[in-house]
C-alpha cells in the first residue's frame, strides 16, 4: 500500500490549504483513513478521521478549521484547512488502517505557515 500526499508548502497565517492523499488501492478497503501532523518537538496528533462509511471525526481542538473529505473515482482523500495560524506548522501525515494487515503512513508533506 502506498500513501501519497500532496499540496504542503508555504502559506500565510490566515490563509486556506488543501492537502491531498492519493491511495494505491481502493479507499474502500480501509477501515479508516485520516490525517495526522508532527509539530517539531512534539508528538504525532491526530488531525481529522473518516471511516469506510465516510463518517468523520475531529479531535475536539481540531474542529470547525480542519476538514477531512474524499474523492472515490480518485482513491483520494483530502484535508481542507482555514484560517491558518503559524502553530499549525508541522508535517502532515496521511494514514490508512485495516484490519487485515494493519495500519499504513504516507511520508509527509511540510506545511510551514508564515505569519
Amino acid at each position: 500500500v502506498q500513501l501519497v500526499e500532496s499540496g504542503g508548502g508555504l502559506v500565510w497565517a490566515g490563509e486556506s490549504m488543501r492537502l491531498s492523499c492519493e491511495a494505491s488501492e481502493s479507499i474502500f478497503s480501509f477501515n479508516v483513513m485520516g490525517w495526522y501532523r508532527r509539530i517539531l518537538g512534539k508528538e504525532r496528533e491526530l488531525v481529522a478521521i473518516m471511516g469506510v462509511s465516510g463518517d468523520t471525526d475531529y479531535p475536539r481542538k481540531m474542529r470547525g478549521r480542519f476538514s477531512i473529505s474524499r474523492d472515490v473515482a480518485k482513491n483520494t482523500i483530502h484535508l481542507d484547512a482555514d484560517n491558518l495560524k503559524p502553530n499549525d506548522t508541522a508535517v502532515y501525515y496521511c494514514y490508512a488502517r485495516r484490519e487485515t494487515d494493519g495500519g499504513f503512513w504516507g511520508r509527509g508533506t511540510q506545511v510551514t505557515v508564515s505569519a
